[in-house]
């Protein structure tokens, strides 16, 4: 079994990311994709922004064994009560191995616990099961579809 761990995002992980940004197989279950391709000017300026904005808490997945950077997660449009989660697995040597439920279980540790938020929620394809099965092993139950899109919420 491979162990993880997160640490804030780094302006140097945009060498890393880059790469992601521009695989179409990264996008394939999610919301949105970039229109054009990205540079690593356009990458190191997301990250500088990404990670000044005080509602936003982004994070690296990385291995313990070897501190390989191998994907994103992270909390956004935080206030008060609730923020919303995303997640991403770069890699693709990692997808499947359980690695996005560990990542998911430490962010929600980390916004119910630290942040002291009482819902966290996200937005899923509902054709991407096994995203929806791990999001139901870490407490997330379906609220809503609309347009494809599955809300799921979990709480304190």
């Amino acid at each position: 079994m491979i162990d993880i761990y997160i640490r804030p995002l780094e302006e140097n992980d945009a060498y890393v990311s880059v790469y992601w940004r521009n695989n179409p197989d990264i996008w394939k279950y999610t919301g949105s994709r970039p229109d054009n391709v990205v540079t690593i000017e356009m990458e190191l300026n997301w990250i500088k922004n990404a990670i000044k904005r005080t509602n936003e808490k982004r994070f690296a997945i990385c291995i313990k064994e070897n501190d390989q950077y191998i994907g994103n997660v992270q909390l956004t449009n935080i206030n008060k009560t609730e923020g919303e989660f995303h997640i991403f697995i770069g890699e693709s040597d990692f997808w499947n191995q359980g690695i996005g439920t560990k990542a998911t279980k430490l962010v929600l540790q980390y916004g119910f616990n630290k942040l002291k938020l009482s819902s966290i929620y996200l937005y899923v394809k509902e054709n991407n099961q096994s995203a929806i099965k791990a999001y139901q092993n870490n407490g997330f139950n379906r609220v809503q579809l609309k347009d494809h899109f599955i809300k799921m919420i979990a709480s304190v």
